[in-house]
């Protein structure tokens, strides 16, 4: 029968005194140890698995410790005599599946409302980031936390109605081609094309939408596909007509707007530092095609930024 080789563990071992007169700094460290994932030993001091970014947290915690004027030590621990590495791991592994049980919880309780508290799932998402980072043993939890979110993901998706549902369904596994070099308009429109329209949309690049006719305009110096109407640029254009009625896409579009036609209309900022990347970019020579996956992803860590 073959043998499970569970591989050695390293550990580091903070051990500190804060004088009582620094209250308000014992209860700082405190929260910062919380929030390593740090366990506490019944003896003395916090024990974390050894590795560079673990020591470098214990360290700057010692450091900020001395400042205090108090006492720290960081040391590299090869085994305790009270404690096996087993008993050691449970610990870290008893003290994640509290944090997935407790976020757990919230989720049920979230996604069996019909209403949503705006912020709500996105404030949970980070608190995964964050469990998730001091989970060094792989709790078995994690997964059925991926599983709600997920399905939180699945219900946050934009309900259209029958006619817009069928006018999608005809732009299903297309080619979608728009001008050469794209700027923060167009990719933040293959942004919505690929997440809310097609997912499996193809992107080519040309000034003459008649260079290849089975293909989709958009953005394009002509009357053809998807552009500019009236005050709307081309992202908001396909919002309204595939009726994407997303809450953060409406704040996106907004912010497009403003970086794309410079006219302040919705007074937010945030698209022109994205703008201006993109344009750093293309001064490059970054090729269309790579700067319309950049521009997309640029784009996609915004929509989950946003609140």
């Amino acid at each position: 029968m073959a043998v499970t080789h569970v591989p050695v563990v390293r550990w580091l071992l903070l051990v500190y005194r804060l004088p009582s007169s620094r209250a308000s700094q014992r209860v700082e460290i405190w929260r910062k140890l919380q929030r390593y994932g740090a366990i506490a030993l019944r003896s003395s001091g916090h024990v974390l698995p050894e590795s560079a970014a673990n020591q470098e947290k214990f360290e700057w915690l010692a450091t900020a410790i001395r400042n205090y004027r108090g006492d720290a030590s960081v040391v590299r621990v090869q085994g305790f005599d009270d404690l096996s590495d087993e008993q050691l791991r449970k610990l870290f592994v008893e003290a994640r599946a509290r944090d997935y049980e407790t976020m757990g919880r919230e989720l049920k309780g979230l996604l069996a409302r019909a209403s949503r508290p705006k912020g709500r799932l996105v404030r949970l998402r980070r608190r995964f980031q964050e469990i998730e980072a001091i989970d060094f043993f792989d709790n078995p939890l994690r997964g059925k936390i991926e599983a709600l979110l997920a399905q939180a993901d699945e219900d946050e998706k934009p309900v259209r109605g029958r006619a817009s549902m069928e006018k999608a369904s005809r732009y299903r596994n297309r080619i979608w081609m728009t001008r050469p070099r794209p700027g923060i308009d167009r990719v933040s429109s293959a942004w919505l094309i690929r997440r809310f329209i097609d997912p499996k949309a193809r992107f080519v690049f040309s000034d003459d939408p008649d260079s290849k006719p089975d293909s989709i305009p958009f953005d394009m110096f002509s009357a053809a596909g998807f552009g500019h109407r009236r005050e709307d640029c081309t992202f908001e254009t396909l919002r309204k007509e595939f009726a994407v009625r997303d809450s953060k896409v409406k704040r996106i579009a907004q912010i497009i707007h403003d970086a794309d036609l410079a006219d302040e209309k919705f007074g937010r900022g945030e698209g022109l530092g994205l703008d201006a990347t993109l344009k750093g970019w293309a001064s490059q020579n970054v090729a269309d095609d790579e700067l319309l996956r950049r521009g997309m992803e640029l784009i996609e860590g915004l929509y989950y930024g946003l609140s």
